[in-house]
């Protein structure tokens, strides 16, 4: 398919076809709702559409999982297909969605999350400069299998499904890919003329193709050069492959944009996090969510950060977990084995090893030794510990939320804090030390 620009005049919709039951995933959740690094199948397809310039978006969902389809769909508008009749069917019950829209309407199918915006594009380029009512996408195969074959005629095309294929048909490389253009004005008839007079008894889309041509439409096929783009998931197997894929593509924009990602192939990063130009990343690190690294921050090795963000010069590691909300200021640093979560770090604030922090603000210059935890919870609530400017705690200190810590202030190394310490105050909270002497002799002589 030659690159071609879209009418920018001319409205866009799309229907997402998303009521598949999914049945070769094995799994109770519905095929669409699969996750792939941060999105579920459905919501890659969604972006790459609003990315292509779909003013409008229906997705068609199933009726025993339509409220979980409908949460995912990003605010596009939902619509039931009662029973599983095929994929004319699909269509005809989101049509009713476009009532009186005039403009392209571009399908596809919500289990092909590696579908890029850029296709999207050229395809609905290339059925306006063709000055088609219809236009399909297809590839090649070398063994085509179960895929309707793409059958050329003079001036035109016709789809056959696998199952009512002549063996001459069978034999045609040139397959569909279930990827279409049409103009609501020609589609709206068609479909309305769907007949499901075929080996599964339901109603086919591809029918549609020969009612348009018989109207005096032009239908028209346009070829997709990289097939991989058009990958549906039936399988788990299927999943695999193409989550392997966009982990490159991701991993690939950042590398592309600046960001310093050590070892590639033993970092997983998720759609919707953002790396700066000269962040670094170590190997075997996860950065879920919407993670956010700025320029000179550092994260892992050995690391998982989840909705965290990282200022400029902020380190996360090494084996630091980093839970949502966590944020780390300029030049502070979270090191080997700490947890935090829904936690503010001040600028080159220090928490180097073995603690735990949650539901927490710390100030700036601040250094929390090794073994300590904010208690925030305590059995019905979650509570807030406060910690000031330049405070050291000592290491294996236990500060029950809420509590807050003044500036300046120190805390003495084994203490249970329950009550607040005032600025510049040194905070003590443990038993006096008693030394019974000979205490192994008697233990024996007992």
């Amino acid at each position: 398919m030659e690159p071609a620009p879209r009418n920018p005049d001319r409205p866009l919709a799309c229907i997402v076809m998303a009521g598949g039951k999914g049945t070769r995933m094995r799994s109770a959740t519905p095929k669409v709702l699969h996750p792939i690094w941060g999105r579920s199948l459905l919501g890659w397809v969604i972006a790459a559409v609003r990315e292509a310039g779909a003013d409008r978006i229906v997705v068609v969902v199933p009726p025993d999982a339509a409220a979980a389809v409908a949460a995912a769909a990003d605010g596009a508008t939902t619509v039931v297909q009662p029973d599983q009749l095929g994929t004319g069917d699909a269509v005809r019950c989101a049509m009713p969605a476009l009532a009186g829209f005039d403009g392209d309407v571009l399908i596809v199918s919500g289990d092909t999350p590696l579908l890029t915006s850029a296709l999207l594009t050229d395809l609905v380029g290339a059925h306006s400069a063709a000055g088609a009512e219809g236009t399909a996408a297809s590839f090649r195969l070398d063994d085509p299998g179960a895929y309707g074959r793409v059958v050329r005629t003079d001036g035109g095309i016709r789809i056959v499904e696998a199952k009512d294929a002549t063996p001459d048909e069978l034999a045609i490389d040139e397959v569909n890919a279930g990827l279409y253009v049409f103009s609501a004005s020609a589609l709206r008839p068609a479909l309305a003329g769907l007949k499901n007079d075929n080996a599964q008894g339901e109603y086919y889309l591809p029918d549609v193709v020969p009612a348009i041509a018989a109207a005096g439409g032009a239908v028209r096929a346009a070829e997709v050069a990289d097939a991989a783009l058009l990958l549906g998931i039936n399988t788990r197997v299927e999943l695999a492959e193409a989550a392997s894929l966009l982990r490159d593509r991701i991993i690939t924009a950042h590398l592309l944009n600046g960001a310093g990602i050590i070892d590639p192939a033993t970092t997983y990063i998720d759609a919707d996090v953002t790396l700066a130009p000269d962040c670094v990343v170590h190997p075997f690190t996860i950065l879920r969510g919407s993670t956010r690294l700025a320029t000179g921050a550092t994260a892992g090795p050995h690391s998982v950060l989840t909705d965290a963000v990282l200022h400029e010069g902020a380190q996360a590691g090494p084996f630091a977990h980093l839970r949502a909300g966590t944020v780390l200021h300029a030049g502070a640093r979270v090191g080997a084995f700490v947890e935090t979560k829904n936690a503010a770090v001040g600028a080159r604030s220090k928490i180097p090893h073995l603690s735990y922090v949650g539901d927490a603000q710390i100030g700036e210059d601040t250094n929390i030794g090794a073994g300590n935890i904010t208690a925030n919870y305590d059995g019905r609530t979650k509570h807030r510990t406060v910690i000031g400017d330049r405070v050291r705690t000592g290491s294996d200190t236990v500060l029950v939320a809420p509590v807050a810590i003044g500036d300046d202030a120190t805390i003495g190394a084994g203490s249970i804090i329950t009550h607040d310490v005032p600025a510049g105050a040194l905070g003590i909270a443990r038993a006096r030390q008693h030394v019974i002497e000979d205490y192994a002799k008697r233990k024996r002589d007992a």
